[in-house]
């Protein structure tokens, strides 16, 4: 299949006083699968929107390859569109929405046929052919809406929220078979999402958004590892992680964190990359993987804590444990065999490499 890069640039659509999207630029290569990742309300849907001719930008242009498609048409831009609501025609049957963009361009019968008996198939939806979007499970209804989009052929798929209607387990399984059909095809994708989750699964570029606007986009290590600011560092990851308050202070051994309730010594200021400046606020953060909970004995590293178990969370293969740490929380990821209760005091190293440092009044990171 012939697949083409689709490049964003200086976006903008305004409703009234309000920037829905802000000059956002983004450049999405051939074949690669891009997540618009952010909350309700960040503009994410509305780019997705943009890009397939549903909606107009105020400004800005939209290329595929090197054609410019600002003000083409929807049904000429070589795009096919999944959306949340599946949006299938009721009155018709299974074949009957998969090849309705077929059979609107007037392709033979014939033609028709062969393309969505091969789709269907591709899908594992051949038995259903001749039923009716009222007789499918949500997750064949979300096959047939992938299929009337394969079947078009298209240069780039928009995915706009497509699971968020499904059952945890069902919406799982649907993002394996997404991923599976996007490295069998190799078709650009465009996907929308507010599930971390989903985003850190599919994506080989996740853009995170914010006000209309990319704030940090990465491959999803990148995004998790190195979050450039704590808005990103807060909500991407499960469970969100866990923050402090305090000061950093500098002496001959090094760099402490330091608030009423604990000290962390974090060591000299160019290993651990700190940025230029006095820091006098700033915000400490730690991922639960990165906390090691010592139920007897002291701990060993540096970055250590005193701490009382506060309430725990068992999920199976893990325990997410709270820390209470003064008036803050700390969360931990640990062996669901491991011997602690609730109101025990424990310690707890944090593992030098996985402490993240934010100014408290721009929230950017200040570390490596």
């Amino acid at each position: 299949m012939v697949v083409a890069s689709l490049s964003l640039r200086n976006l903008e659509r305004r409703y009234g006083q309000v920037r829905a999207v802000d000059d956002l630029s983004l450049e999405v290569p051939d074949g690669a699968f891009v997540t618009l990742l952010g909350p309700s309300g960040c503009g994410k849907s509305t780019t997705l929107n943009l890009v397939a001719g549903l909606d107009h930008p105020n400004a800005g242009k939209i290329l595929l390859g090197d054609r410019d498609v600002t003000r083409v048409p929807p049904n000429e831009r070589r795009m096919a569109m999944v959306f949340q609501s599946y949006a299938l025609y009721p009155n018709m049957t299974v074949f009957e929405n998969i090849g309705f963009s077929m059979k609107l361009r007037g392709r033979p019968a014939a033609e028709i046929t062969e393309r969505v008996t091969a789709v269907a198939e591709m899908l594992d939806i051949g038995h259903l052919l001749h039923r009716r979007p009222a007789q499918l499970s949500g997750g064949q209804q979300q096959r047939v809406a992938l299929g009337r989009a394969l079947v078009k052929q298209p240069l780039v798929f928009l995915l706009d929220e497509p699971f968020s209607n499904l059952d945890a387990s069902l919406r799982a399984r649907m993002r394996t078979e997404v991923k599976h059909l996007h490295l069998a095809l190799g078709t650009t994708s465009l996907f929308v999402t507010h599930d971390q989750e989903e985003a850190m699964t599919l994506s080989d570029l996740i853009c995170v958004m914010r006000d209309g606007k990319i704030v940090q986009s990465g491959s999803p290590a990148e995004i998790y590892g190195k979050p450039r600011d704590r808005y990103v560092a807060e909500f991407v990851g499960k469970p969100r992680m866990s923050l402090l308050h305090g000061s950093l202070e500098r002496a001959a051994n090094g760099v402490s964190f330091a608030n009423p309730d604990v000290r962390i010594e974090l060591g000299p200021a160019a290993a651990i990359g700190l940025a230029e400046g006095d820091w006098p606020s700033v915000i400490l953060g730690v991922r639960a993987e990165d906390v090691t909970i010592h139920a007897s004995g002291e701990a060993t590293g540096r970055a250590r804590l005193r701490s009382t178990v506060g309430l725990m969370e068992p999920i199976g293969s893990d325990t997410f444990v709270e820390l209470e740490v003064g008036e803050a929380t700390i969360v931990a990821r640990v062996h669901p065999d491991l011997a602690i209760a609730p109101g025990q005091p424990v310690t707890a190293d944090l593992r030098p490499g996985g402490i993240h440092l934010f100014a408290k009044e721009t929230g950017e990171r200040i570390v490596a």
